[in-house]
Formats: C-alpha cells, sequence, structure tokens
C-alpha cells in the first residue's frame, strides 16, 4: 500500500487559511484523508452560498478559526497557540471583476494579508518558532500580460493591470522580500528553519465551487436551473485545471520545504495538461453535452474587458525537479465536475463525494508513476 506524500502529513498541525474558501475546502479535505490536525482560518460567513465547506460538514472535521487576513493580531494569535508546523495561506479576494469594484480592500486583503501571515511567522520565533514551511498560493495573474503565445515562467516580469492582478504581485514581491531577508537560505539551520515558497495557478475549476463572476460556476449554476449559460467572452483562452492539479502540486512542495528546506523555497507555476488553453466557449459547450441539456449565449455586461484574453503557464520547472504533472485533460476535469454537482443537486453526502474524487484523482497519479501518489 502506498503512502502519498511520503505519509509526511501524518499527524502534524496544518494551518490552512481561506479554507472554508472553495479551493481551502478541498486542499482541507485531502489533508484530512492524509491524517492531519488541521486549523483554518477564514472568514466568518462562508464566501458563497451554498459553499463546499458549509455543504461537506467540514467544520466538525478542523479546528475552525474565523478572523480576517486583515487583522494581524488575530493571524499571530492563531500561528502562536496551534503552532502549526506548515502553513498553506490561500485567503484572498479572488475574483478579478469585484478587484475592480472594491480594490482597497482587495489589496488590503491580498497583499497586505500575505504580510500578516509573514509577520506572524516572523514574531513567532519567541513563542516556540513551530512553522518550518509556507507554500503562500498567488495566481497565475501575477504576470505583467504580454499576451504571449508561450506560456509565463517563474523567472518572467511581475507586474497588474488591475488591483488583483497587482495585489498578487505585491504579495510576490513580500513573499522574496521576507525570504531574502529574514529567512534567508544561507542561514537555514542555523538562524531559521523556515522555507517559504509561493505558487502560481489560475482558472482552477471543480465541484463546489459557488462564486460569482467565475465560468464554470456560472454554467453549472444555470444548467442547474434550467437557464442559458452566460459567457462574457468566448474566445477568451485560459489554462483551466481541475482544483487538485494545484493543490497535489501545494502538497507535494510542502513536502520538499519540510524535508528539504530552502532547496525549494522559490516561486512555482502549476499548470493544465494542455499547453494550448482552451476557449471559454469550448468549455461552455462541453459542460452543456456532458450535462446532458442547456444552451449558452454571448453576453456583453460592459466589464469583461478588464479580463485577459490569453493567459498560459509554463509548468516546466515542476515536472523537472518535483516529477509533478497533471493528471487530468480539461475534458477529465469536465467529467469531474459535472459528476460532482449531479451528486449535490441528487442530495448525496458531499464530503464523501469529495473524498471519492481525491481518492479517484491519487489512483490516476499512481498509475502515471508520478513521486508524490507512490510514496
Amino acid at each position: 500500500m502506498t503512502n502519498p506524500f511520503n505519509n509526511i502529513y501524518a499527524g502534524k498541525t496544518v494551518l490552512i487559511t481561506g479554507h472554508s474558501g472553495f479551493k481551502g475546502s478541498w486542499l482541507t479535505t485531502w489533508l484530512l484523508e492524509l491524517g492531519a490536525n488541521v486549523v483554518g482560518y477564514s472568514l466568518p460567513d462562508p464566501p458563497t452560498q451554498p459553499s463546499n465547506f458549509t455543504v461537506s460538514g467540514l467544520a466538525e472535521h478542523v479546528t475552525d478559526v474565523r478572523g480576517d487576513i486583515r487583522d494581524y493580531d488575530r493571524v499571530y494569535e492563531t500561528v502562536v497557540t496551534y503552532r502549526p508546523e506548515i502553513i498553506f495561506h490561500l485567503a484572498a479576494q479572488p475574483i478579478v471583476l469585484r478587484s475592480v469594484e472594491q480594490p482597497k480592500l482587495t489589496i488590503d486583503t491580498n497583499a497586505g494579508g500575505t504580510v500578516n501571515v509573514l509577520e506572524s511567522i516572523r514574531q513567532s520565533a519567541g513563542h516556540g518558532d513551530s512553522v518550518r514551511a509556507l507554500v503562500s498560493i498567488t495566481t497565475d495573474k501575477v504576470y505583467e500580460n504580454q499576451e504571449w503565445l508561450w506560456g509565463y515562467r517563474e523567472t518572467d516580469q511581475l507586474g497588474g493591470h488591475d488591483p488583483y492582478s497587482a495585489g498578487k504581485a505585491m504579495a510576490e514581491l513580500a513573499i522574496a522580500a521576507y525570504r531574502s531577508t529574514y529567512f534567508p537560505p544561507e542561514r537555514y539551520g542555523e538562524g531559521h528553519h523556515v522555507a517559504i515558497a509561493s505558487t502560481r495557478a489560475g482558472n482552477v475549476i471543480g465541484g463546489g465551487d459557488f462564486a460569482d463572476y467565475r465560468l464554470v460556476p456560472d454554467c453549472m449554476k444555470a444548467l442547474m436551473d434550467g437557464r442559458p449559460i452566460g459567457v462574457r467572452n468566448p474566445l477568451s483562452v485560459r489554462p483551466w485545471q481541475h482544483v487538485l492539479e494545484p493543490l497535489s502540486g501545494y502538497l507535494w512542495l510542502g513536502v520538499q520545504l519540510l524535508e528539504r528546506g530552502p532547496d525549494f523555497g522559490e516561486a512555482w507555476n502549476f499548470g493544465p495538461l494542455e499547453q494550448k488553453g482552451v476557449p471559454a466557449q469550448a468549455l461552455a459547450e462541453k459542460l452543456v453535452d456532458l450535462w446532458g441539456s442547456g444552451s449558452w449565449a454571448h453576453t456583453r455586461p460592459g466589464y469583461a474587458e478588464v479580463e485577459t484574453g490569453l493567459l498560459r503557464l509554463s509548468w516546466d520547472k515542476a515536472a523537472h525537479r518535483l516529477n509533478w504533472r497533471p493528471v487530468y485533460s480539461w475534458a477529465d476535469a469536465l467529467g469531474e465536475i459535472t459528476d460532482w454537482f449531479k451528486s449535490f443537486e441528487g442530495g448525496a453526502d458531499m464530503h464523501q463525494v469529495t473524498r471519492d474524487h481525491i481518492q479517484q484523482y491519487t489512483a490516476r497519479a499512481r498509475a502515471l508513476n508520478l513521486d508524490w501518489a507512490t510514496g
């Protein structure tokens, strides 16, 4: 029997900021499957109605801390109270279009919240110094948009034409500054024992995402309601990937930080199998086909021009240094999503459904002989 992720998370205390969000709830479920003691930190109210965190009943399985990531004192108190060995920082304002409406909140949350996590790690050194690794999740939109045909690499220029992208790029700069100033690799094991990495993945899709202004949730809500799907930018190309793809990268990267320290303390891209990306129209049409009914229509809400037209990532570094690669094609991912939402609509035990999807994904990765899945 294999032990995914080298069995490294079993018995460890793991802090997830943003654990009640879409990605955070999937990561919470996966870490529980791996035997971790999960402490979650999120806003008091669920980010969406409904939410995967709520329908999966995760509150009863974790230490459920509520607070704003912008509240430094609350973040620091959580770190020193529960003394996690590793932190996965996902808490964010994740919607590009909402960032245009609420720029200050977005930048305060995405840049300032990341600084609060970093500073809490730095200041907690006098209280047991528990944190050994931080995996801070940003986005593929941290790159200065060039509308390139090839994928952005981790060394490409950062930038941001909208508050969301700018705030996440600021977060990347803060991560680099804290790493070089307070947790330099050359002093690892002597002056400190903290390894910090950032991860960039975009257009993550999956069951349990009920957010507004996102194509797949818009599609699924429309299909469940029997309405036509509204597509803002049918020709926009995105690196669509199932939520378990980047999460497997985050978890495997966390293992490397815990076991090998600063050798992996840098920025990492995690992207989809399809190097060319997939247009939004093709995604909507495939979901209609998988659902068995429905239609789509081109909508022009007036604010879609802030969204990037062409965006791709290169995950070559993760492939070569982590032996990581995506498991699902975009069509596979949409099949999994359709299955999840059909189960939800049918009143199934969604905690068990999500666990089953994780186990199926792990089995596929094991068949591909990926290091994280083979133990």
